[in-house]
This record gives structure tokens, sequence and C-alpha cells, in this order.
């Protein structure tokens, strides 16, 4: 399974980014599809997941400021960010869960400045 991931960039504060992740190589549907961030020195963290079912869930610091969606085609995953923050830079890493396997995407740079 490979994962592409597009859509990072540089944006300044209080803007907007929309993430795009779509995962190849398989003819199953991902359980779960997920994004995560590597901010510099710090370990990766869960920001946004879906199951394939629809239910979402959010880390604490983005709640209310971002929305996880799945494509129309299979095993495509979104994240839109509004009212970007300096904290929210990083590295952003798409995921996708086939069953117990899960595989990650190369990683896509998302840089916010004040």
């Amino acid at each position: 399974v490979q994962l592409q991931a597009s859509g990072g960039g540089l944006v300044q504060a209080g803007g907007s980014l929309r993430l795009s992740c779509a995962a190849s190589g398989t003819g199953f549907t991902a359980n779960v599809m997920g994004w995560y961030r590597q901010a510099p020195g710090k370990q990766r963290e869960l920001v946004a997941a879906v199951t394939s079912g629809g239910s979402t869930t959010y880390a604490d610091s983005v709640k209310g400021r971002a929305t996880i969606s799945r494509g129309s085609t299979k095993n495509t995953v979104y994240l839109q960010m509004n009212s970007l923050k300096p904290e929210d830079t990083g590295v952003y890493y798409c995921n996708a869960l086939f069953g117990i396997k899960g595989s990650w995407g190369q990683g896509t740079q998302v840089t916010v400045s004040s």
C-alpha cells in the first residue's frame, strides 16, 4: 500500500490549508484513515482520524478548526484546517489502517508564519 499526501505549504497565521491523501495498491477499504503531525523536536501526534463509517476524532488542539473527511474515491482522506496557528507547524503524515496493519505516507510540510 502506498499513500500519497499533498497540500502542505507556507501559510500565514489565521489562514487555511487543505491536505489530501490517497492510498493505492490495495482493493481493501481502510478501516481508519488519519492525519498525524510531528513538530521539530516533538513526538508524532494524532491530529484527526475518520473511520470507514464516518466517525471522527480530533486532537483537542485542533477541535473547531479542523475537519477530516473521506473522499468519494476509495481510500482518500482530506484534512481542512482553518484559523491556522504557528503551533500547527510540522510535518503532516497520512495514515491508513487496514485491519491491524497501518501504512504511512511520506509527509507534507505545513509551516504557519506569525
